[in-house]
């Protein structure tokens, strides 16, 4: 059985021994029940994780040390980050987790004409950490020793006035050009997905002046939730980690 993964928000190398930070020293100690002498794998996100030994346990309090660095390929070869228009309820958090199972290097959320949720100031922030810590448990989950940022929440129009290089599509319905049909990205991609409704006409003509392409993933309306995912499934099995 795998060791467990747990994300240290410090900078790690061989040999160090420290005190894991509360929450993760509950979960090794409650939630996953580990003991003295048991190991673990522990990552700081920048790339690169260490096999730990534990220490001492103590009342929550987990003490570690690491062995030696080690680099197993799980990065994709292709740089993709999505901007998603901001969904509703929960919808974010199974994006983003999934989004960081598929490889996604970052996320943008955007306030689109269409999102029922509108996130500004304290609530944006409060709410931008917690996809962070999202993010990172996906990490610990299926193995990436570099955790995606997730940019803070802009309204559309502010997003769009930013300067960027890379590749730009946007998934829209009815799309003359299937996804599957365009050349190989490359450069790094930037894929563009709107919230419940889709993106509107006022913003599909914006993000046409910038540079992106509607692309289609076939013939039927994918929910918000569901298109992006499947948009980095296609292209991972394209052009990325999962080509033959």
């Amino acid at each position: 059985m795998a060791s467990p993964r747990i994300f240290c928000d410090l900078r790690l190398g061989p040999g160090a021994q420290f005190a894991l930070a509360e929450d993760a020293a509950n979960h090794v100690g409650k939630s996953l029940r580990l003991k003295t002498g048991d190991s673990l794998v522990v990552f700081d996100g920048s790339g690169g994780e260490y096999e730990a030994v534990i220490l001492r346990m103590d009342r929550g309090h987990v003490d570690v040390k690491t062995g030696a660095r080690r680099d197993p390929p799980t990065e994709s070869p292709l740089s993709v980050g999505l901007v998603q228009g901001l969904p509703e309820a929960d919808k974010m958090d199974w994006i983003l987790q999934k989004a960081v199972e598929l490889g996604v290097s970052w996320v943008q959320p955007v306030v689109c004409d269409r999102s029922v949720v509108r996130l500004s100031g304290e609530r944006a922030a409060r709410r931008e950490a917690h996809w962070q810590r999202v993010a990172i448990a996906a990490c610990e989950q299926c193995g990436r020793n570099v955790v995606p940022a997730v940019r803070p929440t802009v309204a559309f129009r502010d997003w769009a006035a930013r300067p960027g290089a890379a590749l730009r599509w946007m998934l829209a319905p009815g799309a003359a050009e299937p996804l599957a049909a365009q050349p190989a990205p490359a450069a790094p991609l930037d894929l563009l997905v709107g919230p419940e409704g889709g993106l509107s006409e006022r913003e599909i003509d914006i993000a046409g002046g910038i540079g992106f392409r509607t692309v289609s993933l076939g013939p039927r309306v994918l929910r918000t939730e569901t298109a992006p995912l499947a948009a980095l499934a296609t292209l991972q099995a394209l052009w990325g980690d999962l080509r033959a």
